[in-house]
C-alpha cells in the first residue's frame, strides 16, 4: 500500500439509495448514529427514532450539515401505539419506507442469580419486543410497495453466549431466529429480512474498560483488534443497498473471526 492510500484510510462502501427512505432505531447516538449517517451518505433520507428528542436533533443537524436528509421521530420504541405512529409518520412526511434498521438495545448485566425480573423485562422489552413492533408496523408499507429491505441488530452474545447477559443474549438469540421467520413470510414480496451479529466494537462503554479489555481482545480475536462502528455500518448498507436482494433470513457476523 502506498503511503498516500495509508493516509485515505480504509475504502467505504458506495452504494445508490437515492430516492429511498430509512428509520433507523436507536439513532441518537453510537451505533445507530453511524449507521444514519452511513445511509444518508449514500443517499437515503434518513428517519431517525430514539427516545431523546436531542439527541435526535444533533444527528439530524450533522448529517444535514454533511449534505444529506434527515428527520427526527421521536418515539418510545416499547409502545405499540407509539411504534406504530412513528412509521405512520415517516410513511406520510417522507412518502414511503424503503429500509428498516432495528438498532435499538440496551444491557442489564448481571449474574442469573442476581438478576431482577425487571432487568430482564427491560432487556427483552428493548431487544426483542421492540423490533417486532417496527417490523410488524413497517411491512404494510413495504409490502403495498412490494420492496423493502429490513436489517436487525443481533449480536454474538445471542450466537454463542456471554456469563453475566442472560437476559441480553436471550434477546438477540430471538432475534436471530425472528429475523428468519420473518424473512420467509415476506420474501414473495420482495422484502429481505437479515441481521448483523458485531462483535467487539469500540465505543465509549469499551473505552472505559481500558487496558484489561485489549488484552481480552488480543487473546480472543484473531484480527487482534476492535471493530469500529463505521464498519459494522458498511455492513448494515450493504444488506440495505439493491445488490442484496437474494439474501435474506441470513445474520452476518461481524466480529474479527472471534466465533469463527
Amino acid at each position: 500500500m502506498t503511503d498516500e492510500a495509508a493516509q485515505a484510510g480504509p475504502k467505504r462502501l458506495n452504494v445508490n439509495l437515492s430516492g429511498q427512505v430509512a428509520l433507523v432505531t436507536g439513532a441518537s447516538q453510537g451505533l445507530g448514529r453511524s449507521i444514519a449517517e452511513a445511509l444518508a451518505a449514500n443517499g437515503a433520507s434518513v428517519a431517525l427514532v430514539a427516545r431523546s428528542a436531542d439527541k435526535l436533533a444533533a444527528v439530524a443537524a450533522g448529517i444535514r450539515a454533511a449534505g444529506g436528509r434527515a428527520e427526527e421521530f421521536p418515539c418510545d420504541v416499547s409502545k405499540g401505539e407509539d411504534v406504530q405512529r412513528a412509521v405512520d409518520a415517516v410513511v406520510e412526511k417522507l412518502g414511503r419506507l424503503d429500509i428498516l434498521v432495528n438498532n435499538a438495545g440496551v444491557t442489564r448485566d448481571t449474574l442469573l442469580p442476581r438478576m431482577s425480573d425487571e432487568e430482564w423485562d427491560q432487556v427483552l422489552t428493548t431487544n426483542l419486543r421492540a423490533p417486532f413492533l417496527f417490523m410488524r408496523a413497517a411491512s404494510r408499507p413495504m409490502m403495498q410497495q412490494r420492496y423493502g429491505r429490513i436489517i436487525n441488530v443481533a449480536s454474538i452474545s445471542g450466537l454463542i453466549g456471554n456469563a453475566g447477559q442472560a437476559n441480553y443474549s436471550a434477546s438477540k438469540a430471538g432475534l436471530v431466529g425472528l429475523t428468519k421467520t420473518v424473512a420467509k413470510e415476506l420474501a414473495g414480496r420482495k422484502i429481505t429480512v437479515n441481521a448483523v451479529a458485531p462483535g467487539f466494537i469500540a465505543s465509549d462503554m469499551t473505552a472505559a474498560l481500558g487496558p484489561a479489555l485489549d488484552e481480552v481482545v488480543k487473546a480472543r480475536v484473531p484480527a487482534k483488534r476492535l471493530g469500529e462502528a463505521w464498519e459494522i455500518a458498511e455492513a448494515v448498507l450493504f444488506l440495505a443497498s439493491p445488490s442484496s436482494g437474494y439474501i435474506t433470513a441470513q445474520t452476518l457476523v461481524v466480529d474479527g473471526g472471534l466465533i469463527g
